[in-house]
């Protein structure tokens, strides 16, 4: 039988494809000549991940993803991390029976299995793992590395600078002053490993923080800074230029806060990092904004949108007009989840233009522009011009004055549809703010489609969570009479003993019908309008973020920190407890 048949099958009964899809697949792949495998990965039928099953039982070989295995480094040192990373695999561990562990991405790569076998001559077992978490693991190996030795490159110029300068009796130069700063290899090495290293970590940001002694490096990973590593004040002179010449800032300019931006290359994916700048006491705090440029490709489930959120959702985006307002603090994803609108309605037949400070994603098909104070563009002049340019759609990055959202209400009132990001705390919370703006609440109520509340909770790391019965105080904030069991964090190696990875948006989404909207005037208060949401089934941020916790995706600690920063005397249901 034919292998792409046999495996097609397997992917059918694994229930990754349909029997419609495997025939289609199946022509496809014959006719073109390729495996069936990258195909479905090329036509996105599937990912690495979900086929993993499948192609593990057709190999007869157990199957884990990366996070799962306990990898011995010293056995790394064995081979060159470039055959591995060309031949997805990685050794693992070797047991008391003296045998090694693989994890492979390719099973038949007999090639690269002979090869191991000259340097190992003991017995080997494999399991499979999907290939892009190999090459993700071997990217953070290869940071690691390259960030100690710059480290100890930079340490050791510094020790000889010292000895040089006590010897001829004279004075070390700044970096400024010095000809070669810039193409000083120990701080360009650094330097560029701080910035490789931060992507296999998954960070956001990257704090450079100068202190007395030491300059300290933090990567900001799953919303928490932890810090990364430290090295000599001496030498920060150097750094500071090598980031100020790589994002275009004035090198001169010490006294006043800059911006900046780079744009980099990285494993065949293109970035895009904001660097701002601070002056401190002991020297220029760096923090740098990592954004993927390549990698926009979010849809409502990966942000986090459960089907019954969806099914709201499609309700407000249906609409020609109105306003569509995310609310939240900073931080919590609110443009994230406005790009993924667009995306869903950015098609040949409407005009989609946006005013933002500052871009983050360009994306095909939609005219960005960004706010400059300094040209006198602001939210409210960009707002203006955008009218003249016949749009369609109109997304405005925050709505900050009354200016901005009287000019966005009256737009939505004369025929456009326009998204913006408002700072509440809820959703019911930014009708409230409109009207303290100066915006009419018949306008307000008039304009008005609906509002997302929305945050990030942590989720639990899936190697090392632990579940168990909830004590009566969990049960308490839980709203529940009897003991279940939950998933508490623990703290492994993978998630780096904080015993969380990745994060989820829970939302608080409140859709304003006719009900809603006929009682929606100047002298309703937050907590009424609240009231008014929950009658017409809104369901709350704490609710939202507690089905997660009773499904063992996150913890009670994160409902707890939801709970303190929405927690008001008419919800005494909101306890803070001891997880």
């Amino acid at each position: 039988m034919n292998l792409n048949f046999e495996l097609l099958q397997y992917y059918q009964y694994k229930r990754v494809i349909k029997k419609k899809q495997r025939n289609e697949v199946f022509a496809e792949c014959t006719r073109l000549g390729i495996p069936c495998d990258k195909y479905m990965l090329a036509k996105q039928y599937c990912t690495e991940v979900t086929q993993l099953p499948a192609l593990a039982e057709f190999y007869s070989m157990p199957c884990l993803e990366m996070d799962m295995l306990d990898v011995d480094r010293k056995l790394l040192d064995t081979f060159s991390l470039t055959f591995l990373k060309k031949h997805k695999i990685v050794p693992v561990s070797i047991n008391r029976d003296d045998v090694m562990l693989i994890a492979v991405g390719r099973p038949l790569d007999c090639t690269a299995m002979s090869t191991i076998g000259t340097f190992y001559q003991g017995r080997i077992d494999t399991v499979l793992v999907p290939p892009v978490q190999i090459d993700r693991y071997i990217d953070s190996v290869e940071a690691v590395i390259s960030t100690t030795n710059a480290l100890d490159a930079l340490q050791k110029e510094q020790d000889e600078d010292l000895v040089s300068s006590a010897l001829e009796g004279t004075e070390l130069l700044s970096a400024v002053e010095r000809s070669d700063d810039v193409i000083n290899a120990p701080a360009v090495r650094l330097v560029d490993s701080i910035i490789k290293e931060a992507i296999p970590f998954r960070a956001s940001d990257i704090h450079i923080e100068p202190y007395e002694k030491v300059v300290r490096v933090r990567y900001r990973i799953d919303g928490d800074l932890s810090e990364r590593a430290q090295f000599p004040a001496e030498s920060y002179s150097e750094i500071c230029a090598r980031f100020k010449i790589l994002s275009g800032i004035n090198i001169a300019e010490r006294r006043i806060p800059q911006d900046g931006r780079i744009n980099m290359i990285i494993n065949g994916k293109e970035y895009d990092f904001r660097v701002s700048t601070l002056p401190t006491v002991y020297g220029e705090k760096f923090v740098i904004r990592i954004l993927d440029k390549t990698s926009f490709n979010f849809g409502r489930a990966e942000l986090g949108f459960t089907p019954e959120e969806n099914l709201l959702v499609d309700k407000i985006l249906a609409r020609p007009h109105g306003v569509i307002l995310l609310c939240g603090p900073t931080g919590c994803g609110k443009s994230t989840t406005l790009y993924s609108f667009l995306k869903e309605l950015n098609t040949t037949d409407v005009n989609v233009v946006t005013v933002e400070d500052p871009v983050e994603y360009t994306m095909y098909g939609i005219n960005q522009t960004h706010v400059n104070n300094k040209a006198n563009m602001t939210f409210a002049a960009a707002l203006r011009s955008i009218l003249r340019q016949d749009p369609d759609i109109i997304m405005i990055g925050e709505i900050r004055d009354e200016e901005t959202a009287q000019i966005a209400i009256r737009a939505a009132i004369t025929g456009h549809l326009v998204f913006s990001t408002i700072h509440t705390n809820d959703a019911p919370g930014a009708l409230n703010r409109l009207m303290d703006m100066g915006v009419s609440s018949y306008l307000v109520a008039d304009a008005l489609v609906g509002v997302i509340a929305q945050r990030l909770v942590k989720k639990l790391c899936p190697v090392c969570r632990k579940r168990g019965k909830t004590t009566p105080n969990e049960m308490e904030a839980l709203g529940i009479t009897e003991p279940i069991t939950i998933s508490r964090p623990q703290g492994c190696q993978f998630c780096n003993g904080t015993g969380y990875k990745g994060r989820l948006a829970v939302h608080e989404i409140m859709y304003i019908d006719e009900r809603t909207r006929g009682k929606i005037t100047k002298d309703i208060t937050t907590e009424q309008m609240r009231q008014l949401a929950l009658d017409h089934g809104m369901t709350t941020l704490w609710e939202a973020c507690r089905s997660y916790v009773l499904k063992g995706v996150t913890s009670i600690s994160e409902l707890n920190a939801l709970v303190s920063i929405n927690e008001t005397e008419e919800e005494p249901e909101f306890v803070t407890v001891e997880d």
